[in-house]
């Protein structure tokens, strides 16, 4: 089934009102507020913003009323979903009227935790496989929390360390791949690469901060933002221990894929096919 909706997936401190992005600075192409201007077509439109994952809703609040009321955004609120609210109607009817949920950071084990096996969560999957309008974005743990599974957690170590990986279920938006975020700036490769090796029929997407992959019809995804994304694939591997390592064994891969994604770069999850952004060739004209 191919689905009608958008998924955003945001890789985390993208530009906002509590953010100094290092990337303003060194980055010629960067543009202020380039993620979040994503989230909705027309000013009016609903946002639902869920602060699930986060231990601080209230600082989530307070920074991203102050970086949507800069941008203009109208028509938004917040949710904090767990245990009750989970089964109001009041709230239900809140995201079956939105044309975005947006999931904030914090922990991605907290959302999954709260929402899996939701009413609210199987109506969230009913609008994006349905509304062609409606958007799902996430930024943080919020983008690791959309696929079928998740890293749950994991050690960043030298090696990859037979056990330093633990992958559970996620919510099951997009059921090919599996999702990284702070990806360069925290180190994460190896567990990243870690996951692809253990689930090679999954597309890893290492999110670099203030860097996004909107994905249309399922399959179809385009780079935004200020970073890179790093897609990594196990499907052609041909030799690794990873099945027969031992506790605290090293393991290793032969033929494992990367392809590095930067604004305007596009992927296609169902073929393997990459298509390079076209150089705008007016930027390079002098006066």
């Amino acid at each position: 089934m191919i689905s009608k909706g958008k998924l955003l997936l945001i890789g985390g401190s993208e530009d906002r009102s509590d953010t100094d992005n290092e990337m303003e600075k060194k980055n010629r192409d960067f543009i202020p507020h380039e993620i979040l201007k994503l989230l909705i077509q027309d000013k009016n439109d609903r946002i639902e913003v869920v602060t699930t994952a986060s231990s601080e809703p209230e600082s989530m609040r307070k920074t991203y009323t102050e970086t949507f009321d800069d941008l203009g955004f109208t028509n938004y609120d917040f949710l904090h979903l767990c245990d009750q609210q989970l089964h109001s109607d009041h709230y239900f009817k809140r995201v079956e009227a939105a044309k975005t949920i947006f999931f904030t950071g914090g922990d991605q084990n907290k959302i999954c935790e709260e929402l899996k096996n939701s009413s609210i969560n199987e109506l969230i999957l009913d609008k994006y496989r349905n509304e062609e309008d409606f958007l799902v974005a996430g930024t943080s743990a919020g983008a690791m929390c959309m696929p079928d599974i998740i890293i749950s957690d994991a050690v960043n170590g030298e090696a990859i360390l037979d056990e330093d990986i633990k992958i559970l279920p996620g919510l099951g938006l997009i059921d090919h791949c599996i999702v990284d975020t702070h990806f360069v700036h925290r180190g994460r490769f190896s567990r990243l690469a870690h996951a692809s090796i253990l689930h090679p029929d999954h597309w890893g997407i290492g999110l670099g901060e203030d860097t996004a992959l909107m994905i249309e019809n399922g399959h179809r995804a385009k780079c935004k933002g200020s970073g890179m994304v790093l897609v990594i694939s196990g499907k052609n591997i041909k030799q690794t221990n990873v099945s027969t390592a031992e506790k605290g064994e090293p393991v290793y891969a032969e033929n494992l894929q990367v392809h590095i994604l930067t604004d305007g770069c596009s992927i296609d999850f169902n073929s393997g096919i990459m298509t390079a952004d076209e150089p705008d060739l007016s930027k390079n004209t002098t006066e």
